[in-house]
């Protein structure tokens, strides 16, 4: 409860003043972001316990991107579901059909797992589907955990889910939204590239921009401040990936103490050309690796632009 004040309590003082980054209050990571109705919508890991033991997910909105409004916590895996207890991951949320589809992993027994809930309004109350819609590796894969869940719609209406750690999976998700095709999944992982560039780690996200579709990574580990982000393109959302000849888009700035800037999404201001990359960081007071830096992170915004080419730039992370 009192936990639950001292988030209440900051949120109202951050629809005070516009907000510089990281934009939201305490510690949170692996954001989600959504543009819907006129506002604006983040959803992330809970950050801050040993061991990225965070057991819910909140949700903040917005309606210009720098004043958040604290909407509550909307899924709790020890009281809403009956599977996962705990490592309450790197959330994903999709409108379809008057429904707001949320994706998140959790731990089952010794296994993570993808599930999913589903509400009547961006803010819930979400109902958990009951079980996950994966808990298993595709064939082939002999290692990584079925984390870092992704949702894409294209525009022709289907969806598709991506998901992995150590490995990237694809497939199409069924009209239902709670389950996949497992006659579609396919391993995307870019291959080579090494952890100065875009060696695969985790943290897919994927979106479509004139006729391209952009997959981005996170590379290295998220305690590390080389942690950061790569891309590669693809004619299909179910690729295969070309890797882009300048990958790395977005990483740390040790001159201004930013360190680890990567799991990202990726947003769309609704009906133009803009684009904003939501991705977090680790918090400069926790750098040292006694201190935790990889469950201490905070969500920050920048924009994100392209060249004539659809290259995407550099994104320069800043406070």
């Amino acid at each position: 409860m009192k936990r639950q004040i001292l988030l209440i309590a900051a949120a109202f003082c951050m629809t005070a003043s516009a907000q510089k980054n990281p934009i939201l209050p305490e510690l949170h990571a692996d954001p989600e972001v959504l543009a819907d109705g006129g506002r604006y919508y983040i959803y992330s890991t809970t950050d801050g316990a040993p061991g990225w033991g965070g057991y819910y997910f909140t949700c903040y909105s917005s309606k210009n991107l720098r004043q958040w409004q604290y909407e509550g916590i909307i899924l709790d895996l020890k009281k809403d579901t009956r599977w996962a207890r705990g490592n309450a991951w790197a959330p994903a949320i999709e409108r379809k059909n008057g429904k707001y589809y949320f994706y998140y992993s959790g731990d089952q027994g010794e296994r993570k797992a993808i599930g999913v809930a589903i509400a009547d309004s961006p803010t819930g109350p979400f109902r958990d589907f009951g079980e996950p819609i994966v808990d298993f590796r595709p064939k082939g894969v002999k290692g990584g955990q079925q984390i870092d869940v992704d949702v894409f719609t294209d525009d022709d209406g289907q969806s598709y889910l991506y998901w992995g750690n150590g490995y990237m999976a694809g497939a199409k998700l069924n009209a239902d939204m709670t389950s996949i095709d497992t006659t579609t999944v396919t391993v995307l992982t870019p291959r080579g590239g090494t952890l100065q560039d875009y060696a695969y780690r985790e943290g897919t996200y994927v979106f479509k921009r004139r006729g391209i579709y952009y997959f981005l990574w996170s590379v290295d580990d998220t305690g590390s401040p080389n942690y950061h982000v790569a891309y590669g393109t693809a004619t299909s959302p179910l690729g295969p990936i070309t890797v882009a000849p300048e990958p790395v888009i977005l990483q740390q700035r040790p001159e201004e103490k930013i360190f680890g800037p990567a799991h990202n999404s990726v947003l769309q201001v609704p009906g133009k050309d803009k684009w904003y990359v939501v991705y977090h960081r680790i918090n400069p007071a926790y750098i040292d690796k006694k201190d935790g830096p990889g469950f201490h992170r905070e969500v920050c915004i920048d924009p994100m632009t392209f060249d004539k080419d659809g290259r995407i730039l550099p994104v320069t992370p800043t406070k």
